[in-house]
């Protein structure tokens, strides 16, 4: 092999060296890059799932809000709802001259009401305080809804303080002066339910479960109403007993010899319209009182006060029927009426607490006594209720407070619990059924000095409908 072919062969060899080692270079490489590549999309992942993790619960905290929004929102719809049935219970049980004159005061004092909750109602009930809240003037960022929004919140609260103010407009129908009413829906709705509301829900003294606390002290627990027997029905119905007591009986209610007389209503289908009314509308009142649906436990609580509710009025409206045919020979419809309504009334204190069988007592022994309520009185007190405001409301708030000491399956007396919790429920009822009562009797006596609360005497025989609003519901 000559010299030639030699360098030929040394120069192949260099070349394959040369290739070979570009081709692992090449492959190194293209590794590196793959590792790379891979590391990349590892910690590009790794960077999506903090980041998923991070808002998967902000996500479900933003649900639960909502969730629970809009229950509390729908249960302050079926609430409202509540004022044309009692709108339509009032007219139907009065007379024909006197209808404008119900539905127009049904109207102002939600109007009322809502505009003075708003502007100082809700700093009272809510606000920091003792006795009563700071008023807050339309500011209300005082509040914190603790996940709800305020302004929700203060429209649910806001419903429940006109169903107070309008318990007392039935009571003192057909001969109180609407300029008067205008008045004292005023005081309820500034002072009088906000005050003693502050005691119960707006987390004052009544219901403080703090150690060292003046309730835990005394009982060992604290007062507990639910929905309001005692804080929304009681109140509004004392201080309706207390304002037909003032204002007086109805002309030609009471004869010489001082025996009641029977002054019918207009329309009993109007008045059975607006009883299947609020018992819907009651739906929203007490369920909607748990103010959560988002949890197992929040639907489970819903759905027990939904049963407890239903089986209340249907018990109440059932032993008010039998009392009355049994009393009276005749299956009222007027008291199986307001019977459906005492049942309700009587088992919002504890709907949350009692259970089924206990629900059925309660509107069982609300609905009888109701009857015995209206007659005692209409006959021995001898003050005019046209509608049984202040023994529907009243009586049997009172009675249905104090009946879940009973009745509660965890504190209740029944169930040997001790009477702790039955003394604080008599103590709490008395308490705020005192101050509205109270604060009803300085009201309308100072309103009845000042201005007088009564229509003359013309008015009253022809009709409030002409003489004060200028019109006549039926033409």
């Amino acid at each position: 092999m000559d010299k030639y072919s030699k360098r030929s062969i040394a120069k192949l060899w260099i070349v394959g060296a040369v290739l070979m080692a570009t081709c692992i270079a090449t492959e190194t490489f293209a590794q590196e890059a793959a590792t790379a590549d891979s590391i990349s999309t590892t910690i590009i992942a790794a960077t999506d799932q903090i980041t998923v993790e991070e808002a998967i619960p902000d996500t479900l905290g933003e649900l639960v809000n909502g969730l629970n929004t809009v229950w509390m929102l729908l249960a302050a719809m079926l609430v409202f709802f509540m004022q044309p049935g009692f709108a339509l219970v009032e007219a139907g049980f009065t007379r024909v001259k006197n209808t404008a004159n119900i539905l127009m005061k049904n109207f102002v004092d939600f109007m009322f009401g809502s505009l003075l909750y708003w502007f100082i109602g809700f700093g009272l009930m809510f606000g920091v305080g003792g006795f009563v809240g700071m008023p807050h003037f339309f500011d209300l960022s005082f509040y914190d809804g603790g996940g709800l929004p305020t302004e929700g919140f203060l429209v649910f609260q806001t419903v429940f303080c006109a169903t107070a103010a309008t318990i007392v407009s039935g009571a003192m129908a057909e001969r109180t002066k609407f300029s008067m009413y205008l008045v004292y829906t005023i005081f309820i709705s500034v002072l009088i339910y906000p005050v003693s509301g502050h005691w119960t829900w707006g987390g004052g003294w009544l219901m403080n479960g703090e150690a060292g606390s003046f309730m835990m002290n005394l009982f060992g627990t604290t007062f507990h109403d639910f929905a309001g027997s005692t804080v929304v029905h009681s109140v509004g119905g004392w201080i309706a007993l207390v304002g037909a007591a003032i204002l007086g009986p109805r002309i030609g209610k009471y004869g010489k010899d001082g025996k009641s007389r029977a002054i019918p209503g207009h329309n009993l289908t109007m008045a059975a319209l607006g009883v299947f009314i609020l018992w819907f509308g009651w739906f929203g009142f007490n369920p909607g009182s748990q103010l959560a649906a988002a949890s197992t436990a929040d639907q489970e609580a819903i759905s027990h006060v939904f049963l407890t509710t239903n089986l209340a009025a249907c018990a109440g409206g059932f032993f008010a029927l039998v009392v009355s045919w049994l009393k009276f020979s005749k299956p009222s419809l007027s008291l199986t009426l307001n019977g459906i309504l005492a049942g309700l009334v009587g088992i919002t204190a504890g709907c949350d607490a009692v259970s089924p069988l206990g629900a059925v007592i309660i509107g069982s022994i609300c609905g009888i006594v109701m009857i015995f309520s209206v007659e005692f009185i209409d006959q021995v007190l001898k003050v005019d209720d046209p509608v049984g405001a202040s023994s529907v409301h009243g009586v049997c708030g009172f009675l249905g407070t104090i009946l879940t000491g009973l009745f509660s399956t965890s504190e209740g007396l029944f169930y040997g619990a001790g009477a702790g919790f039955l003394g604080a429920q008599v103590f709490g009822a008395l308490v705020v059924g005192a101050w509205a009562a109270g604060m009803g009797y300085l009201i309308f006596k100072g309103l009845d000095i000042v201005h007088g609360l009564r229509v003359p005497k013309r008015v009253e025989e022809e009709g409030l409908d002409i003489y004060e609003h200028g019109e006549s519901a039926y033409n």
